[in-house]
């Protein structure tokens, strides 16, 4: 029955008709959120959808699990802007040559997860520690709400962008960005402080969309029908935006124009199926000279951050899998979801997308909804795909509705970090200053430093004292 799977233990028997009813929700339930996270990457929003299919329909062939989804997440979203400092790429070269830099990041990303299945990473990702852990997760969600601001409290976001750069924030941010190379994540930090500190520059009507939509998918589920699946929220929220956009000829920053593909265009299977998919030239991909403009020439340095990454985005993964078998006895294997992750980046990178990993919020809907096998994110994937034509809807969207979708995701835990909170004595502050580092400086960088200090305050606590004569 639908909505029954929280008291199923074991594997799901398969049921084609509840996997394309969950799947069908799951499609149109995260529509928003495609959108929302192609925005935090640094690119149009739209390209959240036309590169959205491949990657989960990827997943679904490869992965094991009956419920786990994947995709562009708020967390690998705001790595691969920080890794790659998007919004100055973006300004320098444009965004067409961002786009190929992101997909060629996707790529890396995919090759390196692989890998380290073989290697046998898999076993070992359980063993990050907590605090670590904790601690990291915060910093990112930090740089996910650094990076919603500016397009929710102001009409366009660079104008926050502008004023941080001509203040005294500014002057800061240089001077730490001169200090510590590769500290993207402070200019986040200091739009933060800024918009907080300045209510009076904040566009008035952004900001209330922004606020209004926010409250409403926050605290939607104490009023909203107890049958509406978990997202309901959101669409409710983005569509009355959309409405009042189009009747209000709202003059803020909107999705825009969604391009569509050309008729010929697209991968045709034996001459009978058309798929509507626009593949990257992946030979002039691994061309990009990624590593000449992002990681100081080393290619090196680009692999060793290109694991990090994937080391990252596996943690989601084991979170989600493992709550799947203690909630639902469901077995996983840590090596297959490895290379499910590593699977979906190349499709990923293949058609423009930013790298991919498991989402714990569609994978938690997957199972509400009914799913029995990996047929329902397939079926997902399929959708978004095929309905690219009719996401035009989406043009007038505002994007201060959907900077409240993504802030809706982090919001509470940024304000009361309680996994932090929970962490004692040198747990604590490992925690913290994970935290701190990821937040001022890079994803990949904090979580590096996190596990380094991790393993160098535990060595100092439990080395023995020597004895006094």
């Amino acid at each position: 029955h639908l909505f029954d799977q929280y008291s199923i233990m074991g594997a799901p028997k398969f049921n084609p008709i509840s996997d394309v009813i969950s799947g069908t929700i799951m499609a149109a339930t995260s529509v928003p959120q495609l959108i929302a996270y192609a925005e935090t990457v640094g690119y149009a929003g739209y390209r959240g959808l036309t590169t959205a299919g491949a990657p989960l329909f990827a997943w679904g062939l490869a992965t094991g699990s009956p419920w786990m989804n994947s995709g562009v997440t708020s967390l690998t979203a705001v790595m691969a802007k920080t890794d790659l400092g998007g919004e100055a790429y973006v300004a320098q070269y444009g965004e067409k040559e961002y786009v190929d830099l992101v997909s060629a990041y996707s790529l890396y990303i995919g090759v390196a997860s692989i890998v380290m299945a073989v290697v046998g990473f898999g076993k070992l990702a359980g063993k990050v520690p907590s605090s670590v852990k904790a601690g990291f997760k915060w910093g990112c969600e930090l740089g996910v709400l650094s990076s919603a601001l500016p397009n929710g409290l102001y009409a366009f976001g660079s104008t926050l962008k502008a004023a941080v750069a001509t203040s005294a924030l500014g002057d800061v941010v240089t001077a730490v960005k001169t200090a510590i190379p590769g500290s993207n994540g402070i200019s986040g930090v200091a739009n933060i402080v800024y918009a907080i500190s300045h209510p009076q520059s904040w566009d008035l009507v952004a900001a209330a969309l922004f606020v209004a939509c926010a409250s409403f998918i926050l605290t939607a589920k104490n009023f909203l029908p107890k049958w509406m699946p978990p997202g309901s929220e959101v669409v409710i929220a983005t569509a009355a935006a959309t409405a009042f956009s189009v009747y209000s000829a709202y003059e803020g920053g909107v999705v825009g124009e969604i391009p569509t593909l050309d008729s010929d265009a697209g991968i045709s299977l034996f001459g009978v199926i058309k798929i509507p998919v626009e593949l990257m030239d992946v030979k002039a991909l691994l061309n990009v000279p990624i590593a000449e403009r992002c990681f100081d020439g080393s290619m090196v340095k680009l692999f060793i951050t290109a694991a990090i990454f994937s080391g990252v985005n596996f943690l989601s993964i084991v979170g989600i899998a493992s709550g799947f078998e203690s909630d639902n006895d469901v077995p996983w294997s840590a090596p297959r979801e490895l290379i499910a992750q590593g699977v979906s980046n190349l499709a990923a990178g293949a058609v423009g997308s930013a790298p991919v990993s498991g989402s714990m919020s569609r994978s938690l809907v997957s199972r509400m909804t009914g799913a029995s096998s990996q047929m329902g994110c397939i079926v997902t994937a399929l959708l978004w795909i095929y309905m690219m034509p009719y996401m035009s809807v989406m043009s007038p969207t505002p994007k201060a509705a959907l900077s409240a979708v993504i802030v809706s995701a982090v919001a509470k835990n940024v304000i009361m970090p309680k996994k932090i909170m929970a962490l004692k004595g040198t747990d604590f502050v490992v925690g913290v200053a994970t935290a701190a580092t990821t937040a001022i400086t890079s994803p990949t960088i904090g979580f590096g430093v996190g596990c380094i200090f991790y393993v160098a305050i535990s060595f100092v606590v439990v080395a023995p004292k020597k004895k006094t004569a």
